[in-house]
């Protein structure tokens, strides 16, 4: 029996999701493909019809959250502060499954395979431009320097807020982030 476009795309899209979940709770290490079939419901041998290997899964899975089908970032309609209003929330810290790929997983992305690092690469490159266009300044080189600014004192925050096992720090170090950008 022959099996549909949409039912091989619905396949990969759900071993992707699988997989973008356990790794932002687990790390990319962690995860077996096993571990990824299991969740996504279909059998190993699914995994090959659609990935090489493990490393090619990573990639894939970060292409996969950073970018949409048309190459742009999800939250590309998102200036920086509403971003950041977003994102130092409890929320955001709580949800690791759903939450930012760079809180969750930046310090494993520099020991993937270099597809996977380039196409970091190309999302932090992307982010930084669009915050750029909405950071505040007087300048490209300013609003690129805020952008840059902020955006790293948000992935810090959350990757210290969700370290700690003090739940009123925690909210704190989200709280004071974000404040300290309106100043």
């Amino acid at each position: 029996m022959k099996i549909s476009r949409d039912h091989l795309a619905d396949n990969r899209r759900r071993i992707l999701d699988a997989a973008a979940q356990l790794m932002r709770e687990e790390g990319c290490e962690t995860v077996s493909i096993a571990d990824v079939t299991k969740a996504a419901g279909l059998t190993h041998g699914a995994f090959y019809n659609h990935f090489k290997s493990k490393d090619d899964l990573i990639a894939k899975v970060f292409e996969h959250v950073l970018f949409l089908q048309d190459g742009t970032s999800p939250f590309a309609d998102l200036d920086l502060q509403t971003f950041g209003q977003r994102y130092l929330s409890k929320q955001q810290r709580d949800d690791r499954r759903h939450g930012c790929m760079f809180s969750a997983l930046g310090s494993e992305i520099s020991r993937t395979s270099p597809e996977t690092v380039a196409i970091t690469t190309r999302a932090v490159k992307a982010q930084i431009e669009r915050f750029s266009q909405t950071a505040p300044g007087n300048s490209e080189e300013e609003r690129r320097r805020v952008a840059i600014a902020r955006w790293s004192a948000m992935i810090g925050a959350m990757i210290l807020a969700r370290a700690v096992d003090d739940e009123a720090l925690s909210e704190e170090l989200l709280a004071q982030t974000l404040a300290s950008f309106e100043s």
